[in-house]
């Protein structure tokens, strides 16, 4: 089972090391886009079926689906070994960092910003920081345990037990946090996202992984993963540039709302670090375990959190762009947090 799932813990390519590089690219191409052709991007808005757009639901499945085919459900019978390092990850993904994700966005975008933000803006970016904030990381968690040399089959338990949850627990959760921020929840629409960008597009993973392992095993299902992989990340910009196109009037006449935005994100991501990773340490976690579990908790799922802002909230609304503000943080922030780990390794004892 180790020797499996490392290879699909694949290390950081080279275009996926400078991702937040092309996410950078992508935002100034939708910013200028935006403003040259308004009426292709107000024409692509217009195409929506029940509160979803369209194009944007087609690339948030070239996101997602890859992700999924890479989930092996049956790796849920180790879910005993060692539990430990799931228990704090699942403390922190389901316990905290939903709350205090949520705690410090209305900290933030109602008292501190309040004068810089005005109140339906700060309600819509509140409200994007939520959906990140409930939406742990299914899709780059194997490149953070391979950077830190973690324990692969540990990983992958990690990632399908979270996967599971959060199919049950992201729309409630969600929905909790946003009435309690006097938040309109339109429950249809967010339960419809939930099934269209968690539950099927993770049952047409684990059908198109069953037949692969059926036809090659591990290697089928790798060299699957390879061929669509640049489907992924090419999703994943052009969903960038769609959106910033919808948003670039408002960017391009308040350029500092992405750095007030980027505050209590860049909090959230440190703090529950650090929070994980202490907890790991007094528990003695080995670092193989204790580094992945840490790291996981950290991240965002930010592929669904931007489905859904679009779905409940609009293309061009102040939620779908705060979602797109953490695509653009957490890729520095958890390599930084890679090498803070990776240069405390000596905390830890050793597997």
């Amino acid at each position: 089972m180790t020797t499996n799932t490392e290879a699909a813990a694949a290390g950081l390519g080279t275009f996926e090391r400078w991702l937040s590089l092309w996410v950078a690219l992508a935002i100034a191409a939708g910013l200028g886009l935006g403003v040259l052709m308004p009426g292709l991007f107000s024409t692509l808005a217009e195409l929506e079926f029940a509160s979803v757009n369209l194009p944007v639901a087609l690339l948030i499945w070239a996101m997602v689906f890859p992700m999924m085919v890479g989930v092996d459900m049956s790796a849920l019978r180790h879910i005993g070994d060692r539990p430990k390092g799931l228990i704090i990850t699942l403390a922190v993904n389901w316990l905290i960092k939903p709350f205090t994700m949520a705690a410090l966005g209305v900290l933030f975008f109602n008292y501190v910003f309040a004068g810089l933000i005005p109140p339906d803006d700060a309600q819509a970016y509140l409200a994007g920081v939520i959906l990140l904030g409930a939406a742990p990381c299914t899709a780059m968690v194997f490149v953070w345990s391979q950077l830190t040399r973690g324990d692969a089959t540990y990983t992958l338990v990690q990632v399908s037990v979270n996967d599971v949850i959060m199919v049950f627990a992201f729309a409630p959760i969600v929905a909790f946090l946003l009435g309690v921020s006097d938040i309109v929840v339109p429950y249809q629409t967010l339960i419809t996202s939930v099934v269209l960008y968690i539950l099927i597009p993770l049952a047409a993973g684990v059908l198109v992984r069953q037949r692969l392992m059926e036809m090659g095993g591990q290697a089928a299902v790798d060299r699957f993963r390879d061929r669509i992989k640049p489907i992924t990340v090419l999703g994943l910009l052009i969903t960038v540039v769609l959106l910033f196109g919808f948003q670039g009037n408002v960017i391009l006449e308040r350029p500092l709302i992405i750095a007030l935005i980027a505050v209590p994100l860049l909090l959230q991501s440190y703090g529950i670090f650090f929070v994980a990773y202490l907890a790991a340490r007094i528990w003695r976690v080995p670092f193989n375990v204790a580094a992945p579990c840490a790291l996981i908790g950290t991240s965002n799922f930010f592929e669904l959190a931007v489905a859904v802002a679009i779905s409940l909230f609009g293309l061009g609304s102040g939620a779908a762009l705060a979602t797109v503000v953490g695509v653009l943080v957490e890729v520095p922030v958890m390599l930084s947090l890679v090498a803070y780990a990776n240069r405390t390794r000596h905390w830890f004892p050793e597997a």
